[in-house]
């Protein structure tokens, strides 16, 4: 190969990216979700899907990986070629994975080029209609009362659900018995029908049955009270001070995305989480936007590893592993 092939194989190299970017997207992008479609992060995405593929400019197909507590989908990420056709959208788990699996195949802050967050969605405590306590203070209260029978159910170990209620069994410091379930829609079907007693959920997930009076409903877990869910307290000013959980969602793409894709995408994701159509869906569910700064890589990758260094003792302090 003579020096004129060299210098012009080093040029197309160099160019790359920036060919790259200035065609992308050319063709629709697969969104990953780690969790069954109907439910609150798959609600999110399709969602952002479609505010987010407006401002892209092309169109944003959600693809549903779940299975092995939404570890699945992260691991076809990390596999993905890095080229901004695959994006995985993910909640609080991607912070939990790391202490909850003794052997994960991705590392969650080296394995990604991190976009921004989307969202913080709030948690409820639910509990069946006919469960005597009427506000948060009074549950506590049974809940230590009653612990050799109260039921705690959860979407399966290292949903967000479970984590709601590992702090709270910690906050309160009494172990209870739980009920792990395959996914939210089977641990709400059997709290509507009186066969667990309570789930701390998302907001996404439970706001309709709050509101139609099938359920009890006792605290939010954010620091503020929600707007659509105005009646209930956060749980730090009901009984349980500094108690707050909160299921963030953020963005990723495949490592080695070049970095103006990676600046597309972060600005498509900034105009997305601003449409209106999307603010208000959120609104709706109870959810919160996040801010613009906290919609970029630095906001998502340093959040995500102080979310790291919270629920690592938590959970391991609760000898819990989902392998």
């Amino acid at each position: 190969m003579n020096w004129t092939s060299v210098a012009a194989l080093v040029a197309f190299a160099l160019a790359t990216p920036q060919a790259l970017a200035q065609g992308y997207p050319t063709k629709p992008v697969t969104l990953l979700v780690p969790f069954a479609a109907g439910g609150p992060t798959d609600t999110v995405a399709r969602s952002l899907a479609q505010s987010m593929g407006k401002a892209l400019g092309q169109t944003i197909v959600v693809e549903n990986a779940p299975g092995a507590g939404g570890t699945i989908a992260p691991t076809k990420l990390k596999n993905a070629a890095p080229d901004g056709y695959t994006l995985l959208i993910a909640h609080i788990g991607m912070s939990t994975a790391p202490s909850l699996y003794r052997t994960l195949p991705f590392k969650p802050i080296e394995d990604f080029e991190h976009i921004g967050q989307v969202v913080d969605v709030p948690m409820t405590f639910i509990g069946k209609k006919d469960l005597p306590p009427n506000d948060f203070k009074a549950l506590v209260d049974y809940v230590k009362a009653n612990k050799e029978k109260v039921t705690l159910a959860n979407a399966g170990i290292g949903a967000a659900s479970h984590l709601c209620g590992l702090l709270f069994m910690s906050a309160i410091q009494t172990d209870l018995t739980t009920v792990p379930y395959k996914g939210t829609a089977p641990a709400i079907n059997d709290l509507l029908g009186g066969q667990v007693d309570l789930l701390c959920d998302q907001t996404t997930n439970t706001t309709s049955y709050i509101k139609s009076g099938r359920i009890k409903a006792y605290a939010v877990t954010s620091k503020t009270r929600v707007e659509s869910l105005k009646e209930l307290p956060p749980a730090s000013e009901a009984g349980l001070p500094g108690f707050e959980v909160t299921v963030w969602h953020g963005v990723y793409a495949p490592k080695g995305t070049p970095k103006p894709v990676v600046d597309k995408l972060v600005a498509a994701l900034q105009a997305g989480i601003a449409d209106a159509g999307f603010v208000s869906k959120m609104h709706d569910l109870g959810s919160v936007v996040v801010t613009k700064d906290k919609a970029t890589p630095d906001g998502l990758r340093n959040h995500l590893k102080a979310e790291i260094d919270k629920w690592t003792p938590i959970i391991r302090k609760a000898g819990v592993y989902a392998d």
